[in-house]
């Protein structure tokens, strides 16, 4: 494995202290809503068109065996997933299984421009058909006197697995992301009731992204008429600048989420 939107007109950054664009996205295993269409491909053009510096991945496979219909499918590549929509953008990832049978696997991914020095996939599973975890990733960038710790999750369906992934989720941030450290936390939280909101404000000191910019969660789901806010950009020790929710034209044809995209930058 190898391991390695709009600007602010008043910000006045050094070539040193780069802001930080970065997109976090659930992406259906590789397939449009309804699972007709095999979309990784324009998935991966999409991607790459936003220039982000750190991709934030859900539900994308590691290692999957085609089927016949698959063998057929001149689009379906023969790496693992991750791997496939990093190709030349992203020269850095981790990969962190949440979810193995017998034909494969699938979790979460980091993508990333700059190289990670650790990282580390948690299981948070609660029911053995509901596996999930937290991929935790510590990445150095130019111009940023400490490390950035980048934080990939998808939480389960049901609110009681939730209270208990998020109590291991603020635990595993108290313990292992300092204080003076910058941290980004992204991906598909399932928390359409917003339970987990003071427990990453309050115990964490944590702010979501869209919350700060526009006043309320950004609703991604379903990508055709969304109605519920479960995908979230919350960071630590930076500045919000901008975010976008990528749900109109060719990003409605790909995965049943939209994507988040935000900015941010040094303090």
């Amino acid at each position: 494995m190898n391991l390695q939107g709009d600007q602010p007109k008043t910000s006045i950054l050094s070539p040193q202290a780069p802001p930080l664009n970065v997109l976090t996205y659930n992406v259906h295993k590789g397939y449009c809503a309804g699972n007709r269409r095999f979309m990784l491909e324009s998935m991966r053009q999409r991607i790459a068109q936003t220039g982000a510096d750190i991709v934030f991945l859900q539900e994308i496979h590691g290692h999957a065996l085609k089927s016949p219909r698959q063998r057929r499918r001149a689009s379906y590549p023969e790496q693992p997933h991750f791997e496939f929509l990093a190709d030349e953008a992203w020269p850095h990832y981790a990969y962190g299984r949440n979810a193995i049978y017998r034909k494969g696997d699938h979790g979460n991914a980091i993508l990333s421009m700059h190289p990670f020095t650790r990282w580390e996939n948690i299981d948070v599973s609660l029911f053995p058909r509901s596996s999930r975890s937290i991929l935790h990733g510590v990445i150095d960038i130019p111009g940023y006197p400490m490390p950035v710790h980048t934080l990939c999750v998808h939480l389960g369906l049901l609110e009681r697995e939730r209270r208990a992934q998020i109590r291991v989720l603020v635990e595993r941030i108290e313990e292992h992301v300092p204080r003076d450290e910058p941290m980004i936390l992204a991906g598909d939280f399932n928390d359409w009731r917003k339970q987990a909101e003071r427990h990453f404000r309050s115990d964490l000191g944590l702010k979501e992204l869209f919350v700060q910019l526009t006043g309320s969660h950004a609703k991604t789901f379903p990508v055709w008429a969304p109605m519920f806010s479960v995908d979230r950009i919350y960071y630590r020790g930076l500045n919000p600048v901008s975010c976008d929710c990528l749900q109109t034209g060719p990003w409605r044809e790909l995965s049943d989420h939209a994507a988040l995209y935000g900015v941010l930058e040094q303090k």
